[in-house]
């Protein structure tokens, strides 16, 4: 059944887009800042609010602990906000330090990796969010199985030039093991212009070959471009795709590997991007987010929750980023006070989130006008 079709929405592009997308986000928000909230707890911290989105509150309540759960207007994060933190971004207020060492509920007082371990379980609970996804996905629907094995060669791809031949299965890439097709598509998709070393089967013979994948851009679905390695092969199950299920070892390991794949990719780009190899225009902001939540939606349920798992991982690693106000600038600032004996000073980190601040504003508006060049192509073409 159409998942969209489930919530009874409105005929309406913006609406079929934002709602979806926006129970994606909280579900992820949710996920992220109660691994901050149940570590906090586990330490001895006393929380002081727990909210889903930024703003004037919509609804809340106190929960025997004194903590104040709500749910906010802006619903684009949120936070939780500890004993002696001045705002939402865990700033300590003025004197917080020197205050918090009589105090066992601040956490400004607490040892160094107790306040380390808080701040990196959030990005650590999206993480397991998406290993959790998939690993039931791999469980209850099971995983695409298609042998390795190709059936055509486009003319002049990059499978030509190595020496590959219709009917040779592919082994392995770069010493990974090569399982089905999907391997072999992700093994390649973001290494355009590297020699791999690939290991095939050809009449009961293995053989060595070095392909270099060739770059080609691609619609993203949204009037941009995404680049990609491709072999220039193609492959066609005469039954189709088949879907093998897991047992839960098994399954928990495929998600492993499928969320790793994910950070992986992303630190291929951003490789790329430092180096000049990619532009920019790839970033996406909450536009594109938007609509591959829409569009997985709209599709059902399964492929509504993968997006989920996606954005979950992405959020994770965008948070672990070294960048003050987000929980990596948290991890750096303590880093920092493990070597010197003692924090950096209130003038320093007031600077340093102000800095990140500016570094995160600059990232969404990147990505939000990314999102609106997308959304002109489509309008008005070019």
């Amino acid at each position: 059944m159409d998942f969209l079709n489930m919530l009874h929405l409105p005929i309406s592009t913006g609406i079929l887009y934002a709602i979806p997308f926006l129970i994606a986000l909280m579900i992820i928000v949710f996920i992220h800042e109660l691994g901050h909230f149940m570590v906090a707890r586990w330490c001895g911290v006393s929380v002081e609010a727990f909210s889903i989105g930024f703003g004037k509150e919509i609804a809340g309540w106190v929960d025997r602990h004194g903590t104040r759960w709500k749910l906010s207007w802006i619903p684009l994060g949120g936070y939780v906000k500890f004993k002696g933190d001045a705002n939402a971004a865990s700033m300590p207020e003025a004197g917080a330090v020197a205050q918090a060492k009589g105090d066992p509920g601040n956490f400004h007082g607490k040892p160094i990796w107790q306040r380390a371990a808080v701040v990196a379980a959030g990005p650590i609970a999206n993480f397991i969010l998406a290993i959790a996804i998939f690993s039931a996905a791999f469980m209850l629907v099971g995983s695409p199985v298609t042998e390795p094995r190709v059936d055509e060669v486009l003319p002049g791809s990059a499978a030509e030039q190595a020496g590959i031949q219709k009917g040779d299965l592919v082994i392995s890439i770069q010493g990974s093991e090569i399982r089905n097709f999907s391997d072999l598509q992700q093994a390649v998709i973001t290494r355009a212009g590297e020699e791999l070393a690939m290991v095939i089967e050809r009449n009961g013979q293995r053989i060595d070959l070095v392909i270099v994948p060739q770059l080609k851009e691609e619609p993203d679905g949204f009037g941009g471009k995404m680049r990609i390695g491709l072999l220039g092969v193609r492959h066609n199950p005469e039954g189709g795709i088949r879907y093998e299920r897991m047992g839960l070892m098994s399954a928990v390991e495929a998600g492993t590997e499928r969320t790793w794949f994910i950070v992986e990719t992303t630190f291929r780009y951003l490789g790329k991007l430092v180096t000049g190899r990619e532009s920019a225009d790839q970033l996406g902001g909450p536009i594109a987010m938007a609509k591959a939540a829409g569009d997985a939606a709209s599709v059902g349920i399964y492929q509504f929750i993968s997006v989920i798992a996606f954005l979950s991982v992405s959020i994770g690693l965008i948070n672990l980023f070294p960048i003050p106000m987000l929980d990596g600038g948290h991890l750096v600032y303590y880093a920092i006070e493990a070597v010197r004996g003692k924090p950096l000073g209130e003038n320093a980190q007031e600077w340093g989130f102000r800095i990140g601040f500016s570094l995160v504003i600059m990232l969404m508006v990147v990505g939000t006008w990314n999102d609106l060049v997308r959304v002109a192509t489509v309008w008005f073409g070019g």
